[in-house]
């Protein structure tokens, strides 16, 4: 298999403990910068997951996000914004991690080696092929990632991935493999660095994307966020203020009785 990963390759940079603080944030600012550039070359393969994601959301079906680490924190919290965000169920969209909910603040060791795990937390949620399910990897060699997908695989389960480097065995496993090529990190083997923030933008296309393509959008405002705080209750009631044309009065009256956005412009404009 021709397979090099550059995401393990030597920094670009060397004696950093020599540099000062300026010299330091300045190349990695420099770095960080490639990053979107990475991501726009992959847009073709972001384009084509997200129609599946959208397709299976649409149908009935859920999102699983499935990763070890940092990949596997950063799905969890794509995943948990989507509620607050977008005003669906908490089971919509599923972050799963090596090592469980305890591996999100503190590393599990050898959680990422198991080849059976990654399907357990699948089944747990009773997985069906009405779902797809997303690997995150920046290395494309995680064994609790890579199996579990194999498994998704075999019950004709639609399966994506999000991975830093070119032909690993996560991208030849995944239907749908999304390869954003960031190259070393300015700390040799800190996935957690460039790779991380490529995942990050990714997965932000992923679910905006879908949430739009869903409907939880109007013109370019949250109007089925949860409010769930003051300032949400504030940016609610300017929404509809200025949908509907009228005071802040009368937008509170509304959203103090909807309690939603969508559901008080739908009602003002009776």
């Amino acid at each position: 298999m021709n397979f090099i990963k550059t995401t393990e390759q030597d920094s670009n940079y060397n004696d950093l403990e020599k540099m000062s603080i300026n010299e330091i944030i300045t190349l990695i600012n420099k770095e960080d910068q490639t990053v979107p550039l990475a991501v726009e070359k992959a847009l073709p393969q972001i384009q084509a997951l997200i129609a599946q994601v959208v397709s299976k959301l649409k149908s009935g079906g859920r999102l699983f996000y499935l990763g070890a680490g940092t990949s596997g924190r950063l799905g969890i919290l794509d995943a948990s914004e989507c509620p607050p965000t977008f005003g669906v169920p908490h089971d919509l969209v599923i972050g799963l991690i090596a090592g469980g909910d305890n591996a999100i603040r503190k590393a599990v060791e050898n959680a990422e080696d198991s080849t059976s795990q990654g399907w357990l937390d699948l089944q747990a949620h009773h997985i069906s092929n009405k779902d797809i399910v997303i690997g995150i990897a920046a290395s494309g060699t995680t064994p609790y990632v890579i199996s579990a997908l194999e498994k998704s695989n075999e019950h004709n389960i639609i399966t994506g991935c999000i991975t830093c480097n070119h032909n690993s065995p996560l991208s030849l496993t995944a239907q749908f493999p999304i390869e954003i090529i960031v190259g070393p990190e300015f700390l040799t083997g800190s996935s957690r660095m460039k790779a991380g923030t490529a995942q990050k933008l990714v997965l932000n296309m992923i679910t905006t994307t879908a949430m739009i393509q869903l409907g939880k959008v109007k013109g370019n405002k949250m109007v089925d966020m949860q409010l769930s705080n003051d300032k949400l209750v504030n940016r609610a009631t300017k929404m509809i203020m200025t949908e509907l044309n009228i005071s802040e009065a009368e937008a509170a009256i509304l959203l103090s009785k909807h309690k939603n956005v969508r559901d008080s412009i739908t009602h003002g404009r009776k």
